[in-house]
């Protein structure tokens, strides 16, 4: 099953919020590896925390199962740090979206906001979702 075009440009609702904990943060550091002591910077790539569940949001509302998914790139653009304490929601927007071989390849933004709306991280994603029976 194709996706409908008509998704390019459309933005999902927001994720609750979620409180960055340096619980949250050792967690994450210890399962990519990453060195981190508590309340030092957070691990550049902890956004995709979040991003994730806005994606797993986004893939449930379209009727995409995730295990249909191949994650083909990630990119990370900040506007500041992202600090303990913080708490921050992310909402989706899928940028582009077009058919190859039976596959859609899906172009995501999310934007990672903080508890007053301000843009603290846009991550970029492109996600293949594997057509037919393969």
């Amino acid at each position: 099953m194709s996706l409908d075009s008509t998704l390019v440009g459309r933005t999902f609702p927001a994720t609750p919020p979620y409180r960055v904990s340096h619980e949250k943060v050792a967690e994450f550091a210890g399962a990519t590896g990453t060195p981190y002591v508590a309340d030092g910077p957070v691990p550049a790539t902890f956004p995709i925390v979040l991003a994730f569940a806005a994606m797993n949001d986004f893939l449930d509302t379209v009727g995409v199962d995730l295990s249909r998914i191949v994650h083909g790139e990630q990119k990370f653009a900040y506007e500041r740090p992202i600090r303990t304490g913080d708490v921050l929601t992310t909402a989706l927007t899928v940028a582009s979206l077009r058919q190859i071989g039976g596959n859609d390849i899906i172009g995501t933004r999310s934007d990672v906001t903080d508890a007053d709306g301000a843009l603290v991280c846009s991550t970029s994603a492109v996600l293949v979702h594997r057509g037919g029976t393969a």
